[in-house]
């Protein structure tokens, strides 16, 4: 990764995308500060963000939750009852 000044890169733009071409990253720096990172372009299909994939789901044998909750309760009014 190279940090070059937005002057130098007026300047030099070509030779600084002949690096990028070469798999050079450039972060474009304005007044000291970084505006723009310049990177080399890829054909590859982005991937979904890990957000917006689908979340794993899990599965338990037997029953589910709220059924057990359900049968305790009323075993426990038998008890009592």
């Amino acid at each position: 990764m190279k940090t070059i000044t937005f002057t130098d890169f007026r300047k030099k733009a070509s030779d600084f995308i002949t690096e990028v071409e070469h798999g050079e990253t450039l972060i474009l720096m304005r007044r000291g500060k970084p505006v723009a990172e310049i990177i080399p372009f890829s054909d590859r299909a982005k991937r979904t963000p890990s957000w917006k994939q689908p979340g794993l789901r899990l599965q338990v044998q037997g029953s589910d939750l709220s059924s057990a909750i359900l049968e305790e309760r009323e075993a426990e009014d038998e008890i009592a009852g």
